[in-house]
């Protein structure tokens, strides 16, 4: 299993925008095959710093959402509204 923690930080004013680009990325990646789960978090002390925790099958299909129409039509306007590249991390799963 393979765990994704992709943390943004939105310029204030614009955090209801990357709520919505976020929706529609959400709705179309559960459907992926190899995904287990893809949430969106807001930080509780910095409404600006939204977070992606997301569970993969394997690497491949996280290799495959990367490819996605969806993936790659959203990350740019994320990067394009955030005040900060973003901070992604991926786990393995050891136990």
């Amino acid at each position: 299993m393979i765990k994704v923690v992709a943390k943004f930080e939105v310029e204030s004013d614009r955090i209801d925008e990357f709520k919505q680009i976020a929706s529609e990325l959400i709705d179309k990646t559960r459907q992926e095959e190899g995904n287990i789960s893809y949430e969106l978090y807001q930080n509780n002390k910095n409404k600006q710093i939204l977070t992606f925790i997301e569970e993969w099958e394997n690497q491949k299909a996280l290799e495959t959402h990367m490819k996605t129409n969806h993936f790659r039509t959203a990350l740019p306007k994320f990067q394009k509204i955030s005040t900060a590249e973003p901070e992604i991390n991926t786990y393995t799963k050891v136990k």
